[in-house]
């Protein structure tokens, strides 16, 4: 009886323990979310450090040498991107006014085949121009995680001058191994998933840059900048990337034009998705697909939009730091795909 307490106990305090955690990330989210982005960032660029070291460089140039380079990518990609947002935020309200003219059309049509449907009804089911809102919005709050990008980069200075010592912390705080190669196991995986996924997205996101130029849909690099980091969020990521391109598509040009579009991001996910990702990726991860799913949910419900893109990598760091110990192996094993 006891020992059926002392583990109903145990249980509790594991559980209560969980959802304090939670809460806290959920709260800190704001905070956290940058000083999360450093670290994904220096285990991504930290083989980079070790080449340069291994070529006979210092700490410090090597160090300055990556952060030239990020800075340089990241200006890279707010010159491309930052016009286009003005751009499109700019135009945002003639697109919504279009979009919600169309939407009385298809009402009207309904309404003349004998399908009467009530206005306030109509508009709170089906108004295109609201998803349209969204994505503006969206793009301005992912802007907002890049105003901390000089705070992200000097976390990213300070992880990397750590990175050469803190396994060996790790195994003198420790007094084994397990957790230096637990730290080695994730950078591992997490590299595999990124230069995969990386290379996949790439390559999706030009497929949709020449179908939306074939095409003449405006702000095809937009939207292909947007296919590329939205095809990092599981399962719904590649959906959501062709939403606004074909609702634009069908204020800026035609029913067809739109069709065409939608049927275009369709094959472009099928070849992608179904044929070359598995072929790269195949069974690398080790996770359920339902598990995917949850942890998209799950960490974009935390973290938002940003908990959404990491939602894998983070799942790995769970799974691997469940698997360190024998008394949480076995949720590491329900975790996985076998």
């Amino acid at each position: 009886m006891t020992s059926d307490y002392s583990k109903l106990s145990k249980y509790l305090i594991v559980g209560a323990s969980f959802t304090i955690v939670v809460s806290g990330l959920k709260i800190a989210a704001p905070i956290f979310v940058p000083f999360l982005l450093a670290i994904f960032i220096s285990i991504l660029v930290s083989p980079m450090l070790k080449l340069l070291k291994s070529k006979g460089l210092s700490n410090g140039i090597a160090i300055l040498i990556i952060i030239a380079l990020i800075g340089l990518v990241g200006l890279f990609i707010g010159s491309i991107l930052g016009a286009s947002v003005a751009d499109f935020r700019q135009d945002l309200p003639e697109y919504s006014s279009k979009l919600s003219l169309i939407s009385m059309q298809i009402q009207q049509g309904l309404a003349n085949i004998g399908l009467v449907i009530d206005k306030d009804q109509w508009s709170e089911s089906f108004n295109p121009s609201i998803l349209l809102a969204a994505v503006g919005s969206s793009l301005t709050s992912f802007g907002g995680v890049l105003t901390n990008s000089f705070l992200i980069l000097l976390t990213v200075v300070f992880i990397l001058t750590e990175n050469i010592t803190f396994s060996e912390k790790l195994k003198n705080a420790t007094g084994k191994k397990d957790g230096q190669l637990w730290l080695e196991n994730f950078a591992t995986s997490v590299h595999s998933y990124i230069a995969i996924k990386g290379f996949v997205s790439l390559l999706t996101g030009f497929l949709v840059f020449v179908l939306l130029k074939l095409i003449g849909v405006e702000y095809a690099v937009l939207w292909s900048v947007t296919a590329v980091l939205l095809n990092f969020i599981p399962t719904v990521g590649s959906i959501i990337a062709a939403v606004p391109p074909v609702l634009l598509s069908l204020v800026q040009l035609s029913v067809p034009d739109s069709i065409f579009v939608l049927l275009g991001y369709l094959v472009i996910n099928l070849f992608v998705g179904n044929y070359i990702e598995p072929r790269w990726m195949g069974k690398g991860l080790n996770l359920s697909p339902f598990v995917v799913f949850v942890s998209l949910v799950f960490w974009g419900w935390i973290l938002g939009p940003v908990g959404m893109l990491l939602s894998i990598p983070l799942t790995i760091l769970v799974k691997i730091g469940l698997e360190t110990q024998e008394e949480t192996k076995w949720i590491a094993v329900l975790l996985g795909d076998k």
